[in-house]
């Protein structure tokens, strides 16, 4: 049965350099601890040809010009980490998280779907680079060979280079023989473990033991007198004779990535180049997935908000006394609080764009600026399975989303977020019983295939109303309308046909809103262009101020 491992050498700087790709060419190196005791911990391979090595002071490596300094970032680690958690269960189902820059697989029944173990092994490289991490890969017929080999025959400590390897079965004593005997104990050791592991290698430094051939080569008995079963489990590493199961995780569908940021922004252009990295990040990830995003949540760390009060913090949030229970917004803000501005981006189906993103939030952002200047970035995406349609060869085509979306928030850029978007009827009776909502882009239903029995569809009537409402003249006959002039539009003439009066406006509470009578009156109207005598119209009477007005007509 084969498994695979995933390992990244130097996890700390690999973790920096997949949040700042540019640092690549650069010898990195990263700090950890409080000023003025800052000492480093990982360094990439040219910081260590120029001589820089952990446990070194800040101030010592400082004397290095050429030297990029990095505070350990444990946002950054912990999304690399799920990248490469994302990298692996992107080819198996069994996947154990082993340690925060080790990953393994279980290969069993993969081959049918992703070839050979050596196309697999490259396969999983390359995705690993694809989400920005220079990651080891090993594949051996045992988890703890196929580590190992990640960590010695890739190249132990601080690699120049990734690499692949595949171990075949039955020779993993031969494939690891070579290899130094430091490697059977891994640098994230700390406190007691940490000091057993010290004093095993010195004892096995004192016997002359060098690398894990001569480890495997002791006699079983002789190694168990002296270092018990310790020994022996080293032996069985050593052997690549070691058998375990893997621990399968179940990680929770999490998509976030985010920054810290040593001076604070205070343009859109800058943050616009660290949105981009991220979003570009996380499509990767979701595409790694075969998973797209419905909703992108932005969460930016502010400073120096001390002077903003509490009106102006809640401004561009909904109220409880508002009418409306929303904002038909794009996006909507989600915390007040003074040290972060967070803001909701919906999209109206799942969509994996970065750049279409990007500029979606650069709208949204020049329409509600943070206010502030701007410490750290997180963003997260809400995974969604991605959209699956086929168009109708008789249908119009359909506007792309991500265009149509693109195009609805340049306009709400213009005219603003709440006159954006698609009527949504109220259920009441007021006279204006509607409200804008989100737009969201769907497919026309299939009509019904008409039989023999089956009538005709219903006209519907539509009211075109003018706003304001036209002040008319009416004259009553027995209490009711029988000529109307209304000079603004010229609509004047005898009424032919009348309906009403009702008196359905507003809400119940509402004692104003039922104030009204509204008809539905016929015209003879002489004064229309367009040949046509007769036409409908909603006429309404006032009664608290006594004036008739004609509200709309009908198509």
């Amino acid at each position: 049965m084969p498994f695979a491992c995933i390992y990244v050498p130097n996890f700390p700087v690999a973790a920096a350099l997949r949040a700042e790709p540019e640092l690549q060419a650069r010898a990195v190196a990263i700090l950890e601890g409080n000023p003025p005791l800052e000492k480093i911990i990982a360094v990439n391979e040219d910081a260590r040809r120029m001589g820089i090595a952990p446990a070194m002071t800040k101030a010592q490596a400082e004397l290095c010009s050429d030297l990029a300094l990095r505070p350990r970032s444990p946002l950054q680690e912990s999304a690399a980490h799920a990248a490469l958690l994302d990298c692996a269960q992107s080819f198996s189902p069994c996947v154990e998280d082993t340690a925060c820059d080790t990953a393994l697989l279980d290969l069993a029944g993969m081959e049918s779907l992703f070839g050979s173990l050596s196309e697999i092994s490259c396969a999983i490289h390359q995705r690993a680079t694809t989400l920005g991490l220079e990651a080891n890969i090993a594949i051996a017929s045992n988890p703890d060979a196929a580590v190992l080999a990640t960590r010695g025959l890739c190249g132990a400590g601080a690699p120049a280079r990734a690499c692949v390897a595949v171990i075949p079965a039955g020779k993993e004593a031969e494939y690891l023989g070579l290899l130094p005997i430091e490697v059977l104990f891994p640098d994230r050791l700390e406190g007691e473990e940490q000091k057993e592991a010290t004093r095993l290698l010195e004892t096995l430094d004192r016997w002359g033991i060098r690398s894990l051939r001569a480890l495997a080569a002791l006699p079983e008995v002789a190694l168990s007198e002296r270092l018990g079963q310790e020994g022996l489990r080293l032996q069985k590493l050593a052997r690549g004779a070691a058998s375990r199961t893997l621990v399968p995780i179940e990680a929770p569908l999490l998509f976030e990535e985010a920054v810290e940021l040593e001076h604070p922004i205070v343009l859109l252009e800058p943050l616009a180049f660290l949105l981009n990295r991220l979003l570009e990040q996380l499509c990767a990830r979701l595409a790694t997935r075969a998973l797209a995003t419905q909703e992108l949540r932005l969460t930016l760390e502010l400073a120096n908000l001390t002077g903003i009060d509490e009106e102006s913090e809640n401004v561009g949030i909904p109220s409880e006394s508002d009418g409306s229970s929303e904002i038909s917004t794009a996006s909507q803000i989600i915390s007040s609080r003074q040290t972060k501005f967070a803001r909701i981006l919906h999209l109206p189906q799942p969509m994996l764009d970065a750049k279409i993103f990007l500029k979606l939030l650069q709208l949204d952002l020049n329409a509600n600026p943070p206010g502030a200047p701007i410490v750290k970035i997180h963003l997260a995406a809400e995974p969604a399975r991605p959209r699956s349609a086929q168009g109708g060869l008789f249908l119009p085509p359909m506007p792309e989303p991500e265009k149509l979306e693109l195009t609805l928030a340049r306009i709400a850029a213009m005219v603003g977020e709440q006159k954006v978007g698609a009527l949504e009827l109220l259920d009441t009776h007021h006279p204006a019983g509607f409200r804008m909502q989100r737009f969201v882009a769907q497919a026309p239903p299939e009509k019904p295939q008409k039989t023999a029995t089956s009538t005709e569809e219903s006209i519907v009537t539509a009211l075109r109303r003018f706003r304001p409402p036209l002040r008319a003249h009416v004259t009553l006959e027995n209490g009711q309308p029988a000529h109307l002039v209304c000079k603004k539009k010229d609509v004047q003439g005898d009424v032919l046909w009348k309906a009403g009066p009702w008196r359905f406006s507003g809400d119940w509470w509402e004692r104003e809103a039922w104030s009204r009578d509204e008809w539905d009156i016929a015209l003879q109207n002489s004064a229309l262009q367009n040949g046509e005598t007769i036409a409908l119209y909603r006429l309404v009477h006032d009664l608290l101020g006594g004036g008739w007005f004609v509200e709309g007509t009908y198509d």
